[in-house]
């Protein structure tokens, strides 16, 4: 199910007030179900040529609910009510399995270390807890 929000060009996510922006989606930014909705609300702001309405699916859950979980995510899959997640957490460092779960908002690693983005697709394809 994807939910929509409303994001300033520059950075940030309209808090429930209406009028601030906060850096990270987070449990007080305003949600909306539908993009219509969203629209009605981006059309009553002030500066609409800098915002935008942004769909977060359950595939870009990761970027948005999880900020803890930093680096490039490659590949995002969802397992119940858990996203899992291929990751580099810096540039160079080796690829690690990340598991989200979308009940705690708590993020975990698996212990294995993959050496390469081909390594870890395999092991991401089979994955299962």
């Amino acid at each position: 199910m994807s939910i929509f929000a409303i994001q300033s060009l520059v950075g940030g996510f309209l808090d429930e007030d209406l009028n601030h922006f906060n850096k990270i989606f987070d449990d007080w930014c305003v949600q909306f179900e539908n993009y219509d909705d969203a629209m009605i609300i981006l059309q009553t702001l002030e500066n609409q040529e800098s915002i935008t309405v942004v769909e977060i699916t359950p595939l870009s859950y990761p970027k948005y609910f999880f900020p803890s979980l930093q680096g490039t995510i490659y590949l995002t899959r969802q397992i119940k009510d858990k996203i899992i997640c291929a990751v580099e957490p810096f540039m160079g460092a080796s690829f690690k399995i990340a598991i989200c779960d979308l009940k705690t908002k708590k993020v975990r690693f698996t212990k294995t270390n993959y050496k390469t983005i081909t390594s870890i697709e395999a092991a991401f394809s089979n994955f299962s807890e």
